[in-house]
């Protein structure tokens, strides 16, 4: 599905079961704020004012929100685990995805804030940053074209290094699949990388979503029963849990935080999917779509986490799938079938990524070379992203690295600073808000730099 503004445009049926593939564009609405003063945005009600042609019920809209948060990214969960312990690993999942819920809150409730105080009925993320600084404090209007500049770079750069995450993840798969096969051969993980480009050009330069609707079908009922069958696996050669440990070094924390929330995080598809509800007041709430939708995610990555962890100890890799046995045809089905998904996700959301582009630059390119210019960029970015999976191609800090530098950032910094500016000047929510965002920039930082040395140690082997 993308969106166009405001309104979320059925492409078909909803993108590979990944937390960044349910495919969001971030652009530019075309309804302008009324000039009117704060104190009148409780005489417009932005619920009864949207026109949405096709709108979803609550349990559709919870499909969606389940559909944009849970995916790949799950596999990746015993990795998390590893570095922090069972006990704390299982704690720490609930608390985390407590943090993100909330921020999810945090972003929602200012949106509907900021859509009163613009008198406008819906909001995209990028939006809801711009408004939130122009209709706050007088101080903050200045910032509010930078806000949404920077919210749809922090999008842009999710999408971008989704994809090297994505690549890394298939060419590993790939390559062990490979080797069993063909052991005279044992080719280096890199060419499988480079030789990916032969599906990933012609696939990328397809600009009509309709034409991406077979991928998504088709990964959709690979990463089910992949999903089914990698369970299968951890539950037949479960271990003791009693002979892992409780906890680890506190100095691999940074990279269980990082690794959690880019499992996790889904707010690119929040908007959308509330933007597009038939009752949007039941979005929120203590027993509303939202916090049933993040019910189900935090309880599958802990458990999936807990058991997968279990079962592979310290072997545990940076993809649950990696560590299923190589000699097995049944593993390595599924190796191919996960692998096939999440290759086929890749197309859909380098056409977000390339969507957002297009829009901060539409106004400064002449209409004629509009066309010329996005196919160059589909090319050249592919092309980057092949480059830079191809430079680190391991998947455990790449995976930690993505968590920490975008997913604090668009998942945690945004959403309280965003709601810093929309609540001013209450003091309860500025500590709050400030608490969000210095957790959120130490986790970007520490995260970072752990994940940076597992790169170099990666890049010198």
């Amino acid at each position: 599905m993308g969106v166009d503004q405001g309104r979320v445009i059925d492409t078909g049926p909803p993108t590979s079961a990944d937390n960044f593939s349910f495919t969001v564009l971030s652009v530019q609405l075309t309804t302008k704020p009324t000039e009117k003063k704060q104190q009148d945005a409780s005489d417009y009600d932005p619920f009864s004012e949207r026109h949405v042609e096709h709108p979803n019920s609550d349990l559709g809209s919870l499909m969606h929100l389940l559909k944009g948060s849970l995916g790949s990214g799950i596999l990746a969960m015993p990795m998390a685990f590893k570095n922090a312990g069972t006990v704390v690993g299982f704690v720490g999942t609930v608390l985390i995805g407590m943090l993100c819920t909330h921020c999810v809150h945090m972003l929602v409730r200012s949106s509907h804030i900021v859509c009163r105080r613009a008198r406008v009925p819906m909001l995209g993320f990028a939006e809801t940053a711009e408004y939130a600084f122009l209709y706050g404090p007088s101080r903050l209007k200045a910032w509010a074209r930078f806000s949404r500049t920077f919210v749809n770079i922090a999008l842009l750069t999710t999408y971008y290094s989704t994809c090297c995450v994505y690549l890394i993840f298939v060419a590993s798969s790939i390559k062990q699949v490979c080797d069993q096969w063909f052991p005279w051969a044992q080719l280096d993980v890199r060419i499988y990388t480079v030789l990916l480009l032969l599906p990933l050009v012609p696939s990328c330069l397809l600009r009509n979503l309709k034409y991406l609707v077979p991928f998504s079908a088709t990964a959709n009922i690979c990463i089910v029963v992949g999903f089914a069958c990698t369970l299968y696996y951890m539950l037949r050669d479960l271990n003791d849990p009693g002979e892992l440990p409780l906890s680890v070094d506190v100095a691999r924390f940074p990279l269980f935080f990082s690794t959690v929330v880019f499992a996790m995080e889904g707010i690119g598809v929040v908007m959308p999917v509330e933007n597009e509800m038939r009752h949007p007041q039941h979005f929120l709430g203590l027993g509303g779509v939202l916090n049933i939708a993040m019910a189900v995610v935090v309880s599958l990555y802990a458990l999936i986490g807990f058991f997968g962890y279990v079962t592979y100890g310290e072997n545990t890799a940076g993809s649950i799938t990696l560590n299923l046995p190589v000699d097995e045809r049944l593993a390595q089905a599924v190796k191919i079938l996960i692998g096939l998904a999440v290759l086929f996700t890749y197309p859909l959301q380098y056409h977000v990524a390339v969507g957002i582009v297009l829009q901060m630059v539409r106004d400064r390119v002449p209409e004629k070379r509009l066309d010329l210019l996005e196919y160059g960029m589909r090319v050249v970015g592919v092309l980057g992203t092949v480059a830079l999976a191809t430079a680190v191609p391991k998947l455990d800090p790449v995976v930690s690295l993505v968590g920490a530098v975008c997913f604090s950032t668009l998942g945690l910094l945004c959403p309280a600073a965003i709601e810093m500016a929309t609540c001013w000047p209450s003091r309860r929510t500025i500590v709050k808000d400030s608490l969000i965002i210095v957790l959120a920039l130490a986790a970007l930082v520490s995260g970072s730099y752990t994940s940076v040395l597992g790169i170099i140690d990666a890049y010198s082997e």
